[in-house]
């Protein structure tokens, strides 16, 4: 995609908004392909390891990127995007070398923890820069919708471009992945470096112990901050967890669902995962350009509630031409979530500590997608295959409500 589409206003075209969005693509393209291409069939073929280690080795890596979110936002205020970006960057690529060249099953595990904790910086980071680079114009939705498409981008054609290497050799897969990660680092490098000057003036001539109390002040100030300025409704923390739990009931069974149930083809599979998407990621931008015009409010809801009753129906019926249905219409549902629900967000965040408010609401958004996959293969397994999608349906339908709550008058969370 161009980013010099009339889709998209000039404006964003700033260099740390072209940075960012490759970065982001690039960075999804390497996780989505080792996570849904390489590493299971890798660890599990060649390395010979354990269902139980694979599956630690994975869980480490979800864990990894959610908790340290929040500190990576934390970091961003205090390091700037420069350093905080190339150090998770960094890390990332060496994430990326171990599980390329060292076959130890500690090393491995180490190797999927580290892509997590390396992955860590960047959402928070990318939503500090679109919150700069569209402060003025008051584009944020735009900017989330190209956003949103580098990112699904990326986790999309990185399974896709490398299944066409696993099949010629492991070496050139990683040597691949190695080379993607190594441009991120560079380009890493041309972000905006300041920090908060402060924070080195008040470590400047300490001992250790000194620059450990100061951390530990700098802290306690950040929460003091944070608990004083952040005025939400109590019901926005169940919603972010729900906005993600909903999607992570479904990510573990939806193609043993399809294949079984409903009796498709590899083949029709791919062709309705590309259908779906497709239908989502070309309404990022339109939808988004009309959120910054219109406000919030009605695009999410039409979002939740299109979503929860298109879910629930794709749990009950059998009918293909319905299916083909409902995934056009779950599409057109996440082309109003997607961009509309980090624009409501972006409203709520004080200045001041803004990447670590950042780091805080996509830490409870993580721990929906850690949780969703648990739950989803029990109720798989006590309640029959429809029951993890009649469960994200009513996720959905529940976090409908929740927004009629929150959007309400007495509610308002905007700060505008």
């Amino acid at each position: 995609m161009k980013l010099t589409s009339k889709l998209v206003n000039k404006s964003l075209l700033t260099p740390t908004f072209v940075c960012l969005w490759i970065i982001m693509f690039l960075v999804e393209f390497v996780k989505g392909s080792l996570l849904v291409s390489v590493l299971p069939v890798y660890m599990g073929d060649v390395l010979k390891l354990s269902a139980f280690l694979i599956g630690l080795s994975f869980s480490l890596q979800y864990i990894g990127d959610n908790l340290f979110r929040s500190p990576a936002g934390w970091l961003v205020e205090r390091l700037g995007f420069r350093m905080t970006m190339a150090v998770g960057l960094l890390i990332t690529l060496g994430a990326v070398l171990i599980l390329s060249f060292i076959k130890t099953v500690g090393f491995i595990v180490l190797g999927c923890a580290l892509l997590g904790i390396g992955t860590a910086p960047l959402w928070p980071c990318v939503m500090m820069g679109i919150s700069a680079v569209t402060k003025e114009k008051k584009n944020f939705g735009t900017a989330m919708g190209v956003i949103q498409i580098s990112s699904l981008g990326g986790t999309g054609l990185g399974p896709i471009i490398i299944n066409f290497l696993v099949s010629k050799s492991y070496t050139l897969v990683f040597w691949f992945l190695l080379a993607c990660m190594v441009v991120v680092v560079i380009i890493s490098l041309f972000l905006p470096g300041k920090g908060n000057k402060q924070v080195y003036a008040a470590s400047r001539g300490l001992g250790q112990k000194g620059r450990l109390h100061a951390l530990l002040q700098n802290i306690r100030h950040t929460l003091h901050h944070i608990r004083h300025n952040l005025k939400v409704s109590p019901f926005l923390y169940p919603a972010l967890f729900l906005q993600t739990f909903a999607i992570g009931l479904l990510t573990p069974v939806i193609t043993l669902y399809v294949r079984t149930e409903l009796g498709l083809s590899p083949e029709a599979y791919s062709a309705m995962l590309i259908a779906g998407g497709g239908i989502a990621v070309a309404g990022l931008i339109p939808v988004g350009k009309l959120v910054d015009r219109y406000g919030t409010s009605l695009f999410l809801n039409v979002g939740f509630a299109s979503a929860a009753i298109s879910i629930c129906l794709f749990a009950l019926t059998r009918s293909i031409p319905i299916v083909w249905f409902l995934v056009i219409l779950i599409g057109l549902s996440y082309s109003c979530i997607l961009p509309t629900w980090d624009t409501m967000l972006s409203h709520l965040i004080p200045e001041g500590e803004k990447g670590t408010v950042w780091g805080f609401f996509l830490t409870i958004q993580g721990f929906g997608m850690i949780i969703g996959p648990i739950v989803s293969g029990k109720l798989w397994d006590w309640l029959g295959p429809s029951a993890p999608f009649l469960a994200s349906g009513c996720s959905m339908g529940l976090l409908f409500f929740v927004h009629l709550i929150l959007s309400r008058p007495s509610y308002r969370l905007s700060t505008e």
